[in-house]
């Protein structure tokens, strides 16, 4: 799931032009691209694609380059047999270095044919672009993490380099590898820190870059059940106590309510930055509600913004609904799905607690399963950051980099949860639109792609050689 996880607007340009025949100039962007094309066209959708599949081809590709069954894990459960991922490491020489761990999911959302105006699982390049279901979220960076490894092979590293590229990242109800693995197989995947998805960069309607931003903590996505019962009976003969009522009263008192405005040092740090940007009333207002979160005017200014009213808060939303068992029946059940987007540092059971208030007695609220956990962000190390900034400087220079809070959820939030500090990497760009990342028509620039494989590439390089 990638940058809901877009949250700000521009604060440098650089220009930047499309091309693919520019972009593939050199043979190692070649590899890379039969490797990206392989892995956007193997379907890896729940209902019918494989990431078992997909992680096999990886393993290939990571052998033919020299790494030994030792160094590869494939894994998979009985009960979901097409989830399966893999974990790769390149050993390190220097032993008192931790190592650093590469994070990507293999699945994709689902993408029907024929609401798609291209195959939604054949890479096609059209004017400047790449279009496919994965081509950003997540199988860009997936890729370049493999090809990254398949590198870097021939050059042992310093730090240890490990890469899991895991499956279940886009459902919340089937088998999801990064909390397996954080579960099952903590020393494997162990790490000083992760580089993962949930940065990047925004592009302007021009193809121009306008901001870089390094993910540093997320919410925690949790739904919830409401539950309104009644014994029923004829619609001919309606009562003051009816299912639909009472669940549509605490709906409706969801709605109303505003959970209080929270910061951290990554939030403040973007809203510094946003404010310095925007000026006027809006920079106003976030400035006072900077040095005073109880500001309810400057909060009211703020939140007219959708993106920076969840960077401020927990939210919660109603988004399901079912009631009712025949047309001319009183209901005897109505349900709702609230969908919480937990602020870092609050928790599942708290925020149980105020929907009950909110809901009131006569309505039954549970947590749904799975619980996914909850972490307090990491912190703006600058062992981490400052080598962002720097090799940012170079491949993309005059474009500022400001750390964001995602407002939407990835698998980080596994690793996070046992102490291991994730950063979603900034380097691939997309457009404000997010690309068409879970919509229709997903797109990449073709250019884009290749800067950020470059970009990132050297990252790894800075951290562990």
């Amino acid at each position: 799931m990638r940058l809901a996880k877009w949250i700000g607007g521009a604060l440098a340009t650089c220009a930047l032009m499309p091309g693919l025949a520019a972009a593939q100039a050199r043979p190692d962007q070649k590899a890379f691209f039969d490797l990206y094309k392989q892995l956007v066209e193997t379907n890896t959708s729940l209902s019918v694609g494989s990431c078992t599949q997909a992680a096999g081809q990886i393993a290939d590709r990571l052998k033919a380059a020299g790494y030994k069954d030792a160094d590869i894990t494939l894994f998979s459960v009985p009960e979901h047999p097409k989830d399966g991922g893999i974990v790769a490491v390149l050993p390190g020489t220097n032993k008192t270095l931790k190592p650093m761990l590469l994070l990507g999911h293999l699945d994709v959302v689902e993408a029907k044919r024929e609401d798609w105006t291209r195959d939604p699982f054949t890479l096609i390049e059209e004017g400047g672009y790449y279009y496919g279901r994965g081509t950003v979220d997540d199988k860009a960076m997936s890729a370049i993490w493999a090809d990254t490894l398949i590198r870097l092979k021939k050059t042992p590293p310093k730090r240890t380099i490990k890469m899991a590229l895991t499956c279940g990242e886009e459902t919340t109800f089937a088998f999801n590898g990064a909390e397996w693995l954080a579960r099952n197989k903590p020393d494997l995947i162990a790490a000083e820190f992760v580089l993962n998805e949930g940065g990047g960069g925004r592009l302007d309607e021009n193809g121009t870059r306008q901001l870089l931003a390094v993910q540093v903590g997320e919410k925690a996505a949790q739904n919830y059940t409401f539950l309104a019962t009644n014994p029923g009976g004829h619609s001919s003969q309606p009562t003051p106590q009816n299912a639909i009522y009472e669940l549509a009263d605490a709906v409706k008192a969801v709605q109303g309510y505003e959970f209080p405005v929270v910061l951290t040092d990554t939030t403040r740090a973007f809203l510094t930055a946003t404010a310095q940007r925007m000026g006027g009333q809006l920079g106003d207002a976030i400035t006072r509600l900077l040095a005073d979160p109880n500001d309810k005017a400057a909060d009211a200014i703020v939140s007219q913004d959708k993106a920076l009213h969840s960077t401020l808060r927990t939210t919660c939303v109603a988004t399901l609904l079912q009631a009712g068992h025949a047309e001319n029946a009183l209901p005897q059940r109505a349900t709702a799905n609230i969908n919480c987007r937990i602020f870092p540092g609050e928790t599942v059971e708290g925020t149980l607690a105020r929907l009950k208030e909110l809901a009131g007695p006569k309505i039954t609220v549970t947590a749904n399963q799975p619980v996914r956990p909850t972490a307090i962000p990491p912190k703006l190390d600058p062992k981490i950051i400052g080598p962002m900034k720097t090799v940012a400087a170079r491949h993309f220079p005059g474009v500022a980099m400001v750390p964001m809070m995602s407002t939407g959820a990835t698998d980080g939030i596994f690793f996070q949860a046992i102490g291991i500090p994730v950063y979603g990497a900034p380097g691939i760009f997309i457009e404000k639109d997010m690309s068409g990342i879970h919509g229709l028509n997903e797109r990449i620039q073709v250019k884009a792609l290749y800067d950020g494989r470059d970009y990132l590439y050297d990252l790894v390089r800075a951290y562990a050689y």
